[in-house]
């Protein structure tokens, strides 16, 4: 597909949605880089945002008024969201979303210490495209928080690169692709470099939940996903929410489903007992602790991940395909190619040719953005 004839395509789907015949807009990238110590979430009684809801209480409290997430993304009134998460093993926490200093911890206030990029969207978000730098060796959230807190105003602020801990270059390109085959049909790509000298092993588990609109005194009917047979080697998750409807999330290859609620710890959060076993923390007590005990054997709840064990060559790649739209399994027998869905004549061939362009974009863009980030002083970075 040359540029031209994709230009073209684009302007189309703009038509199309400023005229309300398909809704090209609706899922794109909405959720917020940091939920956590802001106005949004606060109730404190002296309006201390940072200290009442902080990055740490982010994994096992939910949220009220919105979600975040690494490349997420989220229908339009963000009551379905989708992100990568990550484990690199030696991490105490899954790596959900972004770090850093608040207010008070940075001696130039608050300060996102992540390394990420935005590289590609369309104004429909039709293709979108996004690089997030994960170490390999244990994140330095104490070292990070110290140094910067004992750093005057007059003084450069501490950030990753100066720990040293992207020497040799251990760690992972995470690209994150987006690619809309129709307004209710997502194809996502996650390709993870190894820019090391020696294999190494990640977990990545693309996320998919629900915001939590039930919980707050409200006669909210509660959605659910839960597991749903889709053929070999796809594993598939059912979402159904009064308000959207139903929507399905294929993941290509062999991947355990991990499913847990996306509702607050009350032990952990305020020392009184949870009225449910399972709760947002869930899943990193399973992968990170051990404990499952913590996610549903019943394969249901309002969060959801597929946990993917990968192995990368030094110097080498590999990918997990996604897929998350409104097509139950009986109208997408083969969500990743191969056969043609019962409906929609000529879908497969539009499905395949857009997959192959997420393919071509990750190995011609692949080389820039190395190029791009290998001077580490002049990386763009992001403010939370």
């Amino acid at each position: 597909m040359n540029q031209t004839n994709e230009s073209s395509a684009e302007l189309t789907r703009l038509q199309e949605d400023r005229e309300g015949r398909a809704a090209w807009k609706k899922w794109g990238p909405y959720l917020s880089e940091r939920q956590w110590g802001t106005v949004r979430e606060d109730y404190s009684s002296n309006g201390d945002a940072w200290n009442y809801f902080t990055h740490d209480n982010a994994q096992y409290r939910a949220y009220r008024w919105g979600e975040d997430g690494l490349a997420g993304i989220s229908d339009n009134r963000q009551l379905l969201c989708f992100a990568l998460v990550l484990w690199n093993g030696r991490d105490p926490i899954l790596k959900e979303r972004l770090f850093g200093l608040s207010n008070s911890e940075g001696n130039h206030g608050e300060d996102v210490k992540e390394y990420y990029f935005y590289l590609d969207s369309t104004p429909t978000h039709s293709y979108m495209k996004y690089l997030y730098k994960y170490l390999q060796a244990a994140y330095p959230y104490g070292p990070i928080i110290e140094a910067n807190r004992t750093r005057d105003k007059q003084a450069a602020e501490y950030e990753l690169l100066d720990t040293g801990i992207f020497d040799e270059d251990r760690y992972f390109d995470v690209f994150v692709e987006y690619a809309k085959v129709e307004p209710e049909d997502i194809l996502i790509q996650i390709t993870v470099c190894n820019r090391g000298p020696e294999p190494a092993e990640i977990q990545v588990l693309p996320t998919m939940w629900f915001r939590n609109t039930w919980s707050w005194g409200r006669k909210e009917e509660k959605p659910e996903l839960k597991i749903l047979a889709a053929g070999n080697d796809v594993r598939a998750v059912a979402a159904r929410h009064r308000l959207l409807g139903e929507r399905f999330l294929y993941c290509e290859g062999v991947a355990d489903l991990l499913f847990t609620e996306n509702e607050t710890n009350t032990q952990r959060a305020f020392n009184q007992p949870n009225q449910q076993p399972y709760c947002k923390d869930g899943i990193i007590q399973a992968v990170v602790h051990g404990n499952k005990n913590a996610i549903n054997p019943e394969l249901r709840g309002t969060k959801a991940s597929a946990h993917y064990h990968l192995a990368v060559a030094a110097k080498g790649s590999q990918t997990v395909r996604l897929r998350l739209t409104d097509q139950p399994p009986d109208q997408l027998r083969a969500p990743f190619g191969d056969s043609r869905p019962r409906s929609r004549p000529g879908r497969q061939r539009r499905t395949l040719s857009v997959m192959e362009k997420v393919a071509d974009a990750v190995k011609k863009k692949s080389e820039e953005v190395q190029k791009q980030t290998e001077q580490p002083t002049e990386e763009k970075k992001d403010v939370l």
